[in-house]
């Protein structure tokens, strides 16, 4: 019998289990990223899934563009690559809610049937039960949003296509957010961090694809969307870019984090 909620597994670890002190943590990471420029509103958002002592930071940057569209976003498809069980194509879990200590988000089921009609969705909670990537940005959203559904995958073995094309059927207007959960470059020393991923967000900029898994370690999901925006002419930004020898860790093996806004209508 399948669970109908899939409880948080990284609590305490990647970020505060206590729901107060998680709150107040989030809100500080929140009130330190720059406020956002009125009027421009993302469509799609890449931001990183590290401990938030590491990559709150650079995550909150993100997030910071959504304060504006609180109101308007009711659906957040996210997407982000699987660590600890191996699928092939895309997987949905199949229970109906996620929870994290600051409450439950329900899952957008009908569009998760839509979703399931392709060849490359499966459903399959075994991949979800463990997986941080996605549960890290679950307490991001429920303090930057008001009322909404999600939509998470946890991506697998999959082509920039078929990841694009599972982005496509969610799309939706302008209550729909498509975000990619990934880290950049892993284990370098400082300086060759910065190097590489500096190139890696050239590229994303440049909407070049593919992105390598030792750019990225959501490389899937990352050319996924922007697969999606060379087809849409979308533009992106780069919003931040440090690595865990800026923020709480020594400078000898480094993790480097981005965050990236996509919008729509911006590129020729």
């Amino acid at each position: 019998m399948k669970a109908d909620i899939r409880p948080p597994a990284v609590a305490g670890l990647f970020y505060p289990a206590e729901a107060a002190e998680l709150k107040r943590n989030v809100a500080m990471l929140l009130s330190k990223a720059a406020e956002p420029p009125k009027g421009r509103t993302p469509k799609a958002l890449i931001v990183p899934h590290a401990g938030y002592i590491y990559s709150g930071p650079t995550a909150a940057m993100g997030y910071a563009w959504l304060r504006p569209m609180a109101d308007q976003i009711r659906r957040v498809v996210l997407l982000g690559p699987c660590h600890r069980v191996p699928v092939d194509g895309l997987a949905l879990p199949a229970a109906n809610r996620f929870r994290t200590p600051l409450g439950e988000i329900e899952i957008d089921r009908e569009l998760a049937r839509k979703t399931l009609e392709l060849p490359q969705v499966v459903e399959n909670d075994s991949v979800h039960a463990f997986e941080h990537s996605l549960e890290v940005q679950l307490p991001f959203l429920q303090e930057s949003l008001k009322d909404f559904k999600l939509l998470p995958f946890a991506v697998g073995d999959a082509t920039p296509e078929e990841v694009g094309e599972v982005i496509e059927l969610c799309l939706g207007g302008k209550e729909t957010l498509v975000l990619i959960s990934s880290d950049l470059s892993h284990y370098l020393p400082y300086e060759a961090c910065r190097r590489v991923d500096q190139g890696t967000a050239e590229a994303i900029v440049s909407l070049d694809l593919p992105i390598g898994h030792r750019q990225a370690c959501g490389a899937t999901p990352v050319n996924g969307v922007l697969d999606v925006a060379r087809r849409h002419h979308w533009r992106a930004e780069l919003l931040d870019l440090r690595n865990s020898g800026d923020t709480a860790g020594d400078k000898d093996r480094v993790v480097g984090y981005g965050a990236f806004a996509f919008f729509e209508g911006g590129r020729s």
